[in-house]
């Protein structure tokens, strides 16, 4: 019941789920990542008619799979214990400590030359502006590109994208042969 509680409140998120020393998948989460990071899928009998598809990842080795995870465009929820198993009277208490997206991640960037951009579009009278902001150095840029779509989305090409607007969708599925 407990994990059902923190996935209503994230539903949009992969719920990594602390039970002792591995973080936990459960249900849709443990399909995809599974899936996405080759782990192995298996079951647990969880009072339904079916067995819970789930599958985990040590705690000591989180990052390097959450890194993976985000930089594929996963949104991670991570759930921690929050009292000592040993001190708990019935179900620890468990909370959400931290919500990793694409824009958000830094720490887990091991990598000195990449960089996390967080974008913003305006589509206004006089054309295309973009806006981009490296989150950890703070460096600043706005392009104005008039009302050509094809030197928006050349400019856009530069970077690894989640694009949540149903024309730019269509627009590089086409650039891209799909």
């Amino acid at each position: 019941m407990q994990y059902l509680k923190v996935k209503e409140n994230y539903p949009d998120a992969l719920v990594f789920y602390r039970i002792g020393d591995f973080y936990e998948m459960f249900f849709d989460d443990a399909k995809t990542a599974s899936r996405e990071l080759d782990l192995i899928l298996t079951g647990k009998n969880a009072g339904v008619k079916d067995r819970v598809p789930m599958c985990g990842v040590p705690h000591h080795a989180v990052s390097g799979y959450v890194q993976r995870l985000v930089q594929r465009g996963y949104k991670i929820a991570i759930v921690e214990q929050m009292q000592d198993p040993k001190e708990a009277k019935g179900i620890v208490e468990r909370d959400v400590i931290r919500v990793i997206t694409p824009g958000t991640v830094m720490e887990e960037i091991t990598d000195e030359k990449s960089s996390v951009y967080l974008a913003s579009i305006e589509d206004h009278p006089g054309g295309y502006s973009l806006a981009l902001s490296e989150v950890s150095t703070g460096e600043f840029i706005v392009i104005d590109l008039g009302k050509s779509l094809s030197l928006l989305i050349q400019n856009l090409l530069m970077f690894d994208l989640l694009i949540h607007h149903p024309h730019l969708q269509y627009y590089f599925r086409i650039m891209n042969g799909v």
